[in-house]
């Protein structure tokens, strides 16, 4: 894609449900152009977050770039729900019960964007025969599933390798990082090839400060 980086993108997964509106409309002010909005559906992890309906209610009230992760076991019954609802670009795990190549395939043909996850355990080799038909590869340096956790160190090799494949095959393919990212860690993962550095906790944890908080993660890019 071709779009300035490196991008923060805040993760909704930390924002206040409450106040999900204003929460999202702070990031907005801050200067934020993604949003990315995780979806796990209680099978293929072990956790429940949400649906088309609220992607919907965003894309009604907001221009942020809806970047819809789908953390769930069969991506393939739900593509055209969360199209339809207004995402942009839509991730799928490598490790669900899918044909990735036919996920990419569709996503393409409905005009999105396309992505692919690799949790921590899997390789990003996995990857290396999808990337030019890919938008975006995902690296999770956590554990999909919860929010809050620590970033995994082992990461960094991970996106650097990916880096390397990228420019081999001359793809233009971004790299996603997701998890414990915050202002230790998000200059870390960029320096090893990240585009897209998304933050939940380091963002929204302190939801009266939303601006400072994107503010001090800016600057420690």
């Amino acid at each position: 894609m071709n779009i300035a980086r490196p991008i923060l993108a805040p993760s909704i997964l930390s924002a206040d449900f409450w106040n999900l509106g204003n929460d999202i409309a702070a990031a907005e002010k801050a200067g934020l152009k993604w949003l990315h909005i995780d979806v796990m559906d209680g099978h293929f992890v072990p956790n429940i977050t949400i649906g088309p309906l609220v992607v919907k209610a965003i894309a009604n009230r907001s221009s942020l770039f809806r970047d819809v992760h789908l953390m769930i076991e069969k991506p393939g019954d739900y593509l055209d729900a969360f199209i339809d609802a207004g995402a942009h670009l839509i991730t799928v795990h490598s490790e669900s019960s899918c044909e990735l190549p036919d996920m990419i395939g569709r996503i393409r043909e409905r005009g999105i964007k396309a992505g692919a996850a690799v949790s921590p355990d899997t390789p990003v080799s996995v990857l290396e025969e999808s990337l030019k038909d890919l938008d975006l590869v995902l690296v999770m340096s956590v554990h999909p599933g919860f929010g809050g956790q620590s970033f995994i160190p082992g990461s960094l090799d991970k996106i650097k390798e990916l880096k390397t494949e990228i420019v081999r095959q001359g793809a233009e393919t971004l790299i996603e990082v997701d998890g414990g990212i915050n202002v230790t860690t998000i200059r870390a993962a960029h320096g090893a090839g990240a585009d897209v550095l998304v933050a939940g906790s380091a963002i929204f944890n302190d939801n009266a400060n939303v601006v400072e908080n994107v503010s001090r993660l800016l600057k420690a890019l």
